[in-house]
């Protein structure tokens, strides 16, 4: 017991008059720190599409995207039906129009977008493809689409009732019994 005891002083005491100065470190071993710091930290990569913090955007030359219709409703359909629609917009701003990306609210919505820089006062497309497999009731499935725009995101959904095939209705000889 006392062995251990005099083991974890003297190991105590070790750590603690190696630790204490710290301070002393050489030159060369500071700008090693230096280096390793300034190296460490990320570069800045300039992107079109993204303001830096504490800038503003020249909102009066950007690219401006104008919609027709922000929402489309599709009505009631049967499940397993697949609607398509398109929307159209207009690049209204004064600068060329690039779409980064579109992604859905739902793995049911896929959309599809003119890929290539759309010029000022020339129009361009989202086309949304709702497939409504498996979904029954109302649905209203949204398209997030991110440009180089002010703002930079847009939104635009399309809205329906999906009537279920799987729910039995009566016939001529009454209700129909659920087992």
């Amino acid at each position: 017991m006392k062995k251990n005891f005099l083991l974890a002083l003297a190991l105590g005491t070790a750590m603690t008059v190696t630790s204490c100065d710290q301070n002393n470190t050489t030159d060369s071993e500071a700008t090693t720190a230096e280096t390793t710091a300034a190296v460490a930290q990320p570069q800045q990569v300039e992107n079109p599409n993204v303001v830096a913090t504490g800038q503003t955007a020249n909102a009066e030359n950007a690219a401006v995207m104008s919609f027709q219709e922000t929402e489309y409703d599709f009505g009631t359909i049967k499940e397993g039906e697949v609607v398509e629609h398109t929307f159209k917009f207009t690049n209204t701003g004064k600068a060329p129009l690039i779409i980064e990306s579109a992604s859905a609210s739902c793995g049911c919505t896929a959309p599809d977008w003119t890929k290539t820089p759309v010029a000022p006062g020339e129009e361009g497309q989202v086309k949304v493809r709702f497939d409504s497999r498996n979904k029954p009731g109302q649905q209203s499935p949204t398209v997030t689409i991110r440009a180089n725009t002010e703002p930079n995101i847009m939104r635009v959904s399309m809205k329906g009732n999906v009537a279920s095939s799987s729910i039995p209705t009566a016939g001529a000889d009454g209700p129909v019994r659920l087992n």
